[in-house]
């Protein structure tokens, strides 16, 4: 077995539409490493949030295989994936996906109610995690008390909370001004290097430039793959949004 955390090989998804088959997914064979930092791109109708949830563990692809940390996950069960997916993959949506009765602290522990923490455990592991995206001070702040930005800092904290080999970031600046999006990207660059792996799906060239590889898929294929060589850091004093 080789290194890689994701390895798939010949994926295929196709959806039943009435009496017609829709491939979303047509061939795709793609290996990740541990602490990669992938973005993956395609327009609308390329496949990308089909692999995002074949990748997330939220969906079965209808042929090939899919191996995650060496595990063949593609033809698991459901209850067998929720297992998978709470314990290996840290999701972060671009609709933050918070409850909104609930505090951050809450919603930061709220997935360690399913792997057998106590209350105080809970607590005391989603105050550390909002205390590394830098919200220690918002722990009682309930979503609507709370700006765009910050939301997603609590979602962040969130999908860090069982330190998942990966973090799963589906348009995470989408609902972001530019600036505030400059700031989520600086806390993906921190995550990818204490060692997380950083899958990054966006239609955004710009956000894209973050990543040190970029995957582009058109009609349910691999168009590209390819290294990054020019890498734009959020820390660099120099990015044209930092000031704006």
């Amino acid at each position: 077995m080789n290194n890689s955390v994701i390895d798939t090989q010949k994926l295929r998804k196709v959806y039943q539409m009435g009496t017609m088959e829709v491939a979303a997914l047509k061939d795709i064979s793609i290996q990740i490493d541990k602490n990669e930092y992938v973005a993956l791109m395609g327009p609308s109708g390329s496949g990308k949030s089909t692999l995002m949830n074949v990748l997330g563990c939220l969906d079965t692809p209808s042929e090939g295989s899919y191996f995650l940390n060496n595990q063949d996950v593609s033809e698991m069960t459901d209850s067998e994936l929720a297992k998978v997916r709470n314990k290996e993959i840290g999701f972060v949506f671009q609709t933050f996906n918070l409850l909104p009765r609930l505090s951050s602290l809450e919603n930061v522990a709220l997935p360690l109610v399913y792997a057998g923490y106590s209350r105080s455990q809970r607590l005391e592991k989603a105050r550390n995690c909002l205390e590394m995206v830098g919200l220690g001070d918002r722990v009682s702040h309930r979503p609507n008390e709370l700006s765009g930005g910050q939301r997603q800092r609590v979602a962040v904290a969130r999908a860090l909370i069982n330190d998942p080999a990966i973090i799963l970031a589906d348009e995470p600046t989408g609902n972001l001004d530019t600036k505030t999006s400059i700031e989520i990207m600086s806390l993906f660059e921190e995550i990818h290097k204490k060692g997380n792996t950083v899958i990054l799906v966006t239609h955004e060239p710009d956000i894209a430039q973050h990543s040190h590889r970029i995957i582009r898929l058109r009609d349910g294929l691999v168009e590209s793959d390819v290294r990054n060589e020019n890498i734009v850091s959020a820390f660099d004093p120099s990015h044209r949004y930092l000031n704006s």
